[in-house]
C-alpha cells in the first residue's frame, strides 16, 4: 500500500483552480495552473504566488540553541543579529551535503527552513545529536503555512496587507508583525532570482492570505505559479536544487557554495573533510552550460569534450527569459572556466555547448 500524500492548507484551492497536482517529496503540489511559461513570465514581469508550505520549518529554542546550530551547520550562526537570515549547509562527516537551509535569528529562538524531501532525515539526524545540550527542536511544518510572493510587484502587493514598512527590510532580513491582522514572519528571501518575500503564518490563516494576494494581484496579471515555473526560474538564477546539484556525495566546495562555509569557526560536523577538499582542490565543480540548439539537456546527460566523457548534467531547461537552452552540471575544475567547448549527449545525439558563468539571469537593479 502506498503512503498517502501530505497536503498543504491550500490544497483545496489548488484543485479548485485547476492546478495540475503531482507528487513532490511526498506532498501533493501544483506543478502548474495555466502554463509554466506564462507563470514564469509573470514572476519576471509582475509577480507570482507560490505555495511553499511543504518546506520544513524547525524551531530551535533553549539556552544552548546557538551552540547546537553552530555545531551542525557550516556557516557562522554566532554572527547572526536579530532579524538576520543565513544560508547554510548541513553536512555529514565526509563533507557531503545533507541539506541546504536558511537559518533565521529571532529574540528567543532560531528558525530553520529546510527542503521538504529532507525534513524527516534532518529531524532524525538532529535528534541523534542533541545529546545533553539544553536545546529544543520543534517541527512546526504542519502548524504553519508558507507563501512566497516573487517578482517586481511583490513589495507593493504585500505592503498593502501590512502596517510593517517592508521597504526597510533588506535582503536576507526578516521581521515579525501582522499581515491581514495575523501574526506573521516576513522575510526578504526567495528562490526565483527576483525580489520578493516569503511569509510564514498560522496554517488557519493560509487561505485568507492567499486569496487576498490572488484577488488584489489579478488586475496586475500577478499569477499563482507552480513547481514547474519555480524550477525554470531557479535554474535561470543558477540556484542549486537538492537531489540534483546537491546530495550527500557532493561537498560545498565543488558545489560552489564555499561562501556558506566558515572553516575558521569552531569545528562543525564535516569541517575537517571540507578543509581537506579545499586544500587539495575539488575534482569536479558545478558550472553553467549553454547549448547552441533548442533541445533540452536532461539530468544525467553525459558531458564530453573531444569525444571523452568528462561530466554530467544535473538540471536543464529551455529558458523562457533568455530563449536559450541552459543547464547546470559538474565538470573537471580545469574545464569550468567560461567559454570551454563541450558536447552534451541528448538521447544519443551530441549537441554543441559551452561552459558559462552562473547565474544565467540577473534581475535589473
Amino acid at each position: 500500500m502506498t503512503n498517502k500524500r501530505q497536503t498543504t492548507p491550500l490544497h483545496d484551492w489548488h484543485t479548485h483552480h485547476k492546478g495540475r497536482m503531482v507528487d513532490f517529496a511526498g506532498w501533493s503540489m501544483p506543478v502548474q495552473y495555466t502554463s509554466i511559461i506564462e507563470e514564469h513570465h509573470a514572476v519576471r514581469q509582475t509577480a507570482g504566488l507560490f505555495d511553499i508550505s511543504h518546506m520544513g520549518r524547525l524551531r530551535f529554542s533553549g539556552p544552548q540553541q546557538v551552540e547546537f546550530l553552530q555545531d551542525i551547520s557550516t556557516n557562522n550562526v554566532t554572527a547572526l543579529q536579530q532579524g538576520q537570515i543565513q544560508y547554510s549547509l548541513i553536512t555529514n562527516e565526509q563533507g557531503g551535503i545533507l541539506d541546504d537551509v536558511l537559518i533565521y535569528r529571532f529574540e528567543t529562538f532560531h528558525l530553520m527552513v529546510c527542503n521538504a524531501s529532507n525534513r524527516h532525515k534532518l529531524l532524525n539526524w538532529i535528534k541523534d545529536r542533541l545529546g545533553k545540550l539544553d536545546c529544543l527542536c520543534e517541527d512546526l511544518t504542519m502548524s504553519w503555512c508558507m507563501i512566497a510572493i516573487q517578482g517586481p510587484h511583490a513589495v507593493s502587493l504585500l505592503q498593502s496587507l501590512t502596517t510593517m514598512d517592508l521597504s526597510s527590510v533588506g535582503y536576507y532580513r526578516s521581521c515579525q508583525g501582522d499581515v491581514l491582522g495575523n501574526a506573521s514572519i516576513v522575510s526578504r528571501t526567495g528562490y526565483t532570482g527576483e525580489d520578493g518575500f516569503e511569509v510564514i503564518t498560522d496554517s488557519t490563516h493560509a487561505e485568507l492570505l492567499w486569496n487576498t494576494l490572488y484577488q488584489q494581484g489579478r488586475s496586475e496579471r500577478i499569477l499563482p505559479a507552480g513547481l514547474g515555473a519555480r524550477d525554470t526560474l531557479r535554474l535561470e538564477a543558477g540556484m542549486p536544487l537538492y537531489g540534483h546539484e546537491l546530495s550527500e556525495t557532493i561537498d560545498p566546495i565543488q558545489a560552489g557554495l564555499s561562501f556558506a562555509v566558515k572553516l575558521d569557526t569552531d569545528s562543525f560536523i564535516g569541517c575537517e573533510s571540507i578543509r581537506s577538499i579545499q586544500q587539495e582542490g575539488p575534482k569536479l565543480v558545478r558550472t553553467g552550460l549553454e547549448l547552441q540548439g533548442r533541445r533540452i539537456a536532461r539530468e544525467g546527460s553525459t558531458v564530453s569534450q573531444n569525444g571523452i566523457p568528462v561530466g554530467k548534467v544535473t538540471s536543464g531547461t529551455f529558458s523562457p527569459t533568455l530563449e536559450k537552452s541552459i543547464a547546470m552540471g559538474y565538470v573537471p575544475h580545469a574545464m569550468a572556466s567560461p567559454g570551454q567547448s563541450v558536447q552534451i549527449d541528448i538521447r544519443g545525439r551530441l549537441e554543441e555547448a559551452q561552459t558559462v558563468r552562473i547565474p544565467f539571469y540577473k534581475k535589473a537593479k
